[in-house]
């Protein structure tokens, strides 16, 4: 294995403290760009473990991880959904987490575990798969355009306030 090798494989038990770390590490960034749109809980690693442990249980759900010299540095998290009407969709995949340690980046994790996801989500029967994105994540947004993923929706966020927010 050379040292930018890895592979990636479906997520076990044994992997989800760390991938509650690096979980972690992907709710402190996203909190850090925006702390009204998103939320950061004491104990998040903890959480997400937890969360990740129902959901290896559940049919729907696929967790994948990339692992380099015996050290995970990604994880992917997506699941399988039914008809949404709040969000006039019918039933689809949905990407949920791609999170790769910064000691990897730019190194192909990213899409390995993107479309080992994206896979297993056409496997399962997504005939359409969403996700979202930070919107100044410019690489994040190449990644996925160079997937096949293609601009719909524009989220926005208003904090209870009728002042309009500083621009950030």
């Amino acid at each position: 294995m050379t040292p930018s090798s890895f592979e990636v494989r479906r997520a076990a038990e044994g992997d989800l403290r760390e991938m509650g770390r690096m979980a972690g590490a992907l709710v402190r960034q996203h909190h850090a760009k925006n702390p009204d749109r998103f939320l950061l809980v004491d104990r998040v690693e903890e959480g997400y473990a937890s969360w990740f442990h129902r959901e290896l249980a559940r049919a729907a759900a696929r967790l994948f991880v990339a692992e380099r010299g015996g050290e995970l540095v990604g994880y992917a998290y997506g699941t399988l959904e039914g008809r949404d009407w709040n969000l006039l969709l019918d039933a689809h995949g949905a990407v949920h987490d791609i999170f790769v340690v910064e000691s990897a980046r730019r190194d192909g994790v990213g899409k390995a575990l993107l479309d080992a996801l994206v896979s297993e989500l056409e496997r399962m029967g997504a005939p359409r798969i969403l996700l979202s994105t930070m919107v100044d994540n410019h690489a994040a947004q190449r990644l996925f355009a160079s997937a096949g993923f293609l601009p719909t929706m524009l989220e926005m966020t208003r904090v209870g306030s009728t002042t309009p927010p500083a621009r950030r």
